[in-house]
């Protein structure tokens, strides 16, 4: 699971797993940034409009040259720069990849 530890989404999908008895590894993004190349794949298999997460105010706070003009490549380089502009969690199983948190989508986990 990469996240962010303070992140309500992160505490909901952390409980569940836990409720759950699954075990999962947290990787701090804050702390130890995103591998690029882990990134690269969440966008192949998801698309950079689900990866990053305009809603926060790690966006809201991003000059708006950037924000109007976004495309794939310059997503990487925000999401990069800011972990925190990354949707919230990105969960792998080894088989699927889960971005954000719903209860129905980690049930399939099981």
């Amino acid at each position: 699971m990469y996240g962010i530890p303070n992140c309500d989404t992160i505490k909901k999908a952390r409980k569940w797993l836990e409720s759950n008895d699954l075990n999962y590894e947290f990787h701090d993004y804050k702390k130890s940034g995103v591998p690029e190349q882990n990134l690269k794949q969440w966008i192949k298999q998801h698309g950079w409009q689900t990866l990053l997460n305009k809603r926060g105010t790690t966006w809201r706070k991003l000059d708006n040259d950037i924000k109007n003009n976004i495309d794939e490549a310059s997503s990487i380089q925000v999401m990069l720069a800011n972990p925190s502009a990354i949707k919230r969690p990105v969960l792998e199983n080894g088989k699927k990849l889960f971005i954000g948190f719903k209860e129905d989508e980690y049930k399939t986990l099981l």
